[in-house]
């Protein structure tokens, strides 16, 4: 997904982008791989810690990138990197990443079966395994699961 920094998504005078427009972003972009991969809709359940490295100014083109790095029975993580883009030398500074999980829900909102996930690669794998380790990380927190040795 591709944006650009308009002067309504600025704090103020500084023209230093809104935290909560890039969450906005971050959160509509991993959901549409949610959506795609669950063939239907998702409500966001977590976003996990999320640090801005450097700010993103108005003007700015902002390039996030989302995939799917862990499927449970009807829940997924879904992990959003965003870099800027300077439009004239397209080099790309990397500003943030995110974790967020997402539930798959049926037409009365019910949480919802969805489909295994492919691992092709070896970065597949690596994200995967990872993902696995941030879930039992979440459920601990949560109370909902025993700390895995």
């Amino acid at each position: 997904m591709i944006q650009i920094v308009m002067p309504m998504h600025a704090n103020g005078l500084s023209e230093v982008m809104f935290g909560g427009i890039m969450m906005q972003w971050i959160d509509v972009c991993a959901g549409v791989a949610a959506m795609r991969h669950a063939a239907g809709a998702v409500l966001t359940a977590s976003i996990d810690r999320l640090d801005f490295l450097s700010p993103v100014r108005v003007g700015e083109i902002v390039v996030l990138q989302a995939m799917v790095n862990y499927v449970a029975r009807t829940s997924m993580e879904v992990g959003c990197r965003v870099d800027t883009e300077d439009m004239r030398t397209q080099t790309r500074r990397y500003v943030t990443k995110a974790y967020l999980t997402f539930v798959a829900v049926d037409e009365s909102g019910r949480p919802r079966q969805i489909p295994a996930l492919t691992l092709d690669s070896p970065d597949d794998v690596r994200r995967h395994t990872q993902a696995d380790t941030r879930r039992h990380q979440r459920l601990r927190a949560a109370g909902r699961a025993e700390a895995r040795s």
